[in-house]
């Protein structure tokens, strides 16, 4: 840690590259990587050089490339590994060569089972040392910066965890990385083994203490913070919390936990935080995801607020439920999310900000039908909110509205059933038609005595899900006068047919429909 900064090292297109069912191309690692440098990581860890010809290409391009992060490359404890490292990072100004093995008596005993790796454990444990001491020795032969990861140090015992350690350091390591690899550890249980090694590793002062926790009971991020508290320098994490299994600890979270709690913590990164929803988006992009809703920090509901009471209260003061600012993640300002909990002020606010000026009344009157629509569709969109604007609120009244109607359909028709409300009667009629729009249109204009000739007609959904809210827009000449009606329901046929009607109704409202005033004997307007 440099003037109380953490180090961030990136592990994306390493770890994060190992999420089941994942695999990126050089080509795709250099964008990340680009990005990742634009975010101001101080560690990009580029990839696996042996583990596949594409992965050293990725990492010798990112090398040449990528200027300003660290880079550094993955290998075994083994000499091949540690060339073929230091091959691919050849061209890099800044490189890094991280080497190790497992620590744990689960790996210790797990992988190394052969009697050739010794007998008992201590015989393995200190065949495994001395492995390590001379990966370390051998990376030194190419770079002077090698970081050594003991992995599973979150279930090891601490007394060889400590040997090794120091061991390590000795033969040449400049960063020491101890892994929560299985994410067992508890977020007091990892701060103390951080605390630990600073006090029983008497040549830990030579070496950076850097952290790596998996996500398996979902405490990486806890862990990885716990770790700083207790004196790490560096965490390692991923965009998006990817990685082997449920993940790693997520770099937008950690960085913005350590900028958020500063006064908790005393340590801030180097990170430029308006990067992160940009970074956050390319990574979910390019590995097929799509990043939660409630995601912390960049999700898309990580600055809305449907509930009303919240809404209220960021509406008078941002600082009530914001503890972040969406801009200083580049994200655009937080927004309301309307919903049938969200109540009138945030609903008012919302039609504020879309440009209406509206009376008492008319907001109550387009209220109590928000409340009905969002009952339906859950989440009532902007343009959800202009459908029903446009559908309830009229300069003059309406000569005819919409009570109710039937459609039943065949293969080669469909019959409609409309029944109007013309003052205080209700009348209905019926029509059949080449389906069930025709027909609908059919019936309405069995409701006055002149011809009323479709001119346009379209129909869009204006939110998503089941439920989404349709409108419709129509265009009906009638006495030669051309107007538009519009309509909206979550059922399109609905929807259109108060198109319809609305069209009708401006024709009452123009004056120039010769329109009669009472029924005949049919019960049609006459």
């Amino acid at each position: 840690m440099v003037n109380n900064k953490v180090i961030i090292f990136d592990t994306t297109l390493r770890d994060g590259e190992q999420t089941a069912g994942f695999r990126l191309g050089a080509n795709e690692k250099l964008e990340i990587a680009k990005q990742l440098m634009a975010l101001k990581v101080d560690v990009i860890e580029a990839g696996y050089p042996i583990s596949s010809p594409e992965d050293f290409k990725a990492v010798s391009i990112i090398s040449e490339v990528v200027e300003g992060p660290i880079i550094t490359a993955l290998s075994r404890i083994v000499e091949a590994d540690i060339d073929e490292c230091a091959k691919a990072l050849a061209k890099a100004k800044r490189p890094r060569i991280h080497t190790g093995v497992g620590v744990s008596d689960a790996h210790v005993l797990g992988k190394f089972k052969d009697d050739k790796y010794g007998k008992t454990k201590d015989e393995k444990r200190e065949y495994l040392f001395q492995k390590a001491v001379n990966a370390v020795r051998h990376a030194k032969r190419y770079v002077d910066d090698v970081q050594f990861y003991a992995e599973d140090a979150g279930r090891c015992d601490e007394a060889y965890l400590f040997k090794v350690i120091e061991g390590v350091i000795d033969a040449g390591a400049t960063v020491i990385n101890i892994p929560d690899t299985t994410g067992y550890s508890v977020p007091e249980q990892f701060g103390d083994l951080i605390a630990a090694v600073k006090k029983n590793v008497p040549n830990i002062h030579k070496a950076m203490i850097s952290i790596h926790c998996h996500n398996d009971l979902g405490m990486a991020v806890a862990n990885t913070l716990a770790g700083v508290r207790n004196g790490a320098h560096q965490v390692e994490c991923t965009i998006n919390g990817i990685g082997e299994r449920a993940g790693n600890a997520a770099l937008e979270e950690v960085v913005m936990a350590l900028r958020t709690r500063c006064d908790y913590f005393g340590v801030d990164t180097n990170i430029e935080s308006r990067e992160l929803y940009k970074s956050c988006q390319l990574v979910a992009k390019r590995f097929g995801m799509t990043v939660p809703p409630n995601k912390a920090v960049v999700g898309g509901n990580a600055f809305a607020h449907s509930s009303g009471i919240h809404a209220d209260g960021v509406l008078k003061d941002k600082n009530t439920y914001e503890i972040m600012r969406p801009q200083d993640i580049g994200m655009e300002e937080g927004k309301i999310i309307l919903t049938a909990r969200s109540g009138r002020r945030a609903l008012q606010h919302r039609l504020e900000e879309l440009g209406y000026e509206l009376l008492p009344e008319e907001i109550e009157k387009i209220y109590a039908r928000f409340l009905i629509e969002a009952d339906k569709i859950k989440e009532v969109s902007d343009q959800a909110l202009q459908a029903i604007v446009e559908d309830e609120v009229r300069i003059s009244p309406k000569m005819y509205d919409l009570v109710s109607m039937e459609i039943s359909t065949t293969i080669d028709a469909s019959l409609a059933t409309v029944k109007i409300r013309v003052g205080s009667d209700v009348k209905q009629e019926s029509a059949s038609g080449d389906g069930p729009i025709d027909a609908i249109f059919k019936a309405i204009n069995k409701f006055v005595d002149f011809h009323v000739r479709l001119v346009d007609y379209a129909v869009k959904t204006t939110s998503s899900g089941e439920e989404a809210l349709g409108e419709a827009t129509v265009q009906i000449e009638g006495k030669g006068k051309i107007v538009n009606g519009y309509g909206a329901s979550t059922n399109i046929i609905e929807a259109s047919a108060k198109a319809y009607i609305d069209g009708l109704n401006k024709l009452v409202v123009m004056n120039e429909c010769n329109l009669k005033q009472s029924c005949n004997d049919s019960g049609r307007i006459a």
